[in-house]
């Protein structure tokens, strides 16, 4: 597999991974498509004439490798997100890197600047990065930290009713020390966020909200075979300015919120409805795997694959 864990020895903490770590293993499209086949084959490439793992030297003319015994070509970018570009492949790299070193995005004008490419490229690289960000997500348990926001739009008045409307509303679980899954929703009515828990939080876990009456069900949620679920259902009284009782708080959710929000006002300014759940997966990644040791541009490289 391509790796880029040969500089450092893995430590506790995630690697560094630098500008001049970048421009020594990348320094031309050859090393970057060398990457890709070295990840993408990890046992060599197979040949479909020959129907077996065969030896493949690189086509100097193309970005292509070819069978040492029938000729057949094997393009490592075809089916990625790189297929038929023809933005040469180490702006991509770069540019995954440049989305990686940061916790609060970069923009597309930023990468124009940087790259040279166009405004139109930029943007369209972006949302295919972005597209391999997107996880699947498996329940989680243990301590559990759930709470909504809204985005966009400017607020016309009080409280969560018809004046937030024009909002789109976010709901984000967190397990404590964990992962977060954060998803837009039509609405934050009980119905919604009961069946975002039976979806995403094990049963017998302890979620832990504030004290909005949509979680009111949450202790006596039953499965669809009508079988308890056990939730431990803990609230932490906003409304009278307490923040944090003992263990019961949703400091980590509303953390993230914080530094989603400030990402998204302070780099893109906007998100349009359509696209902002592609945004919120970009930042879930980076939270979800803030405690990997490798590099995190090692961690986006790997999400790279064949369709």
């Amino acid at each position: 597999m391509g790796d880029i864990q040969g500089c450092n020895n893995i430590q506790p903490k995630q690697q560094k991974f630098t500008i001049n770590d970048f421009n020594r293993m990348f320094p031309d499209d050859a090393a970057c498509l060398e990457w890709l086949r070295g990840y993408l084959y990890p046992d060599g490439i197979f040949c479909k004439l020959c129907e077996k793992v065969t030896m493949h030297h690189r086509d100097g003319k193309r970005p292509s490798y070819s069978c040492d015994y029938c000729g057949h070509h094997e393009h490592p970018t075809a089916g990625t997100i790189f297929h038929k570009s023809p933005t040469p492949l180490r702006l991509w790299f770069y540019t995954i890197y440049l989305m990686a070193s940061t916790r609060c995005g970069i923009s597309a004008k930023q990468i124009q600047r940087e790259t040279g490419v166009t405004y139109k490229t930029a943007w369209r690289m972006f949302r295919q990065i972005r597209a391999l960000l997107e996880e699947d997500h498996a329940p989680i348990g243990g301590e559990v930290e759930m709470d909504e926001t809204y985005f966009g739009g400017q607020i016309r008045g009080r409280g969560r009713g018809p004046q937030m409307d024009n909002k789109t509303p976010i709901v984000g679980m967190v397990q404590r020390k964990g992962r977060i899954i954060a998803k837009t929703t039509q609405n934050v009515r009980s119905h919604t966020l009961m069946g975002m828990v039976r979806e995403y939080v094990l049963p017998k876990s302890t979620v832990y909200t504030d004290e909005a009456a949509t979680y009111n069900r949450l202790s006596s949620l039953r499965s669809s075979e009508c079988k308890p679920l056990g939730y431990h259902h803990h609230r932490i009284p906003h409304s009278e300015k307490i923040y944090v009782l003992g263990d019961t708080h949703t400091n980590t959710v509303e953390g993230f919120w914080s530094l989603l929000k400030r990402g998204i006002g302070g780099t893109y300014h906007a998100v349009s409805q359509k696209y902002l759940q592609a945004y919120l997966n970009e930042y879930a990644f980076r939270y979800n795997h803030r405690d990997d040791q490798q590099p995190m541009f090692t961690t986006f490289l790997e999400q790279i694959e064949k369709a």
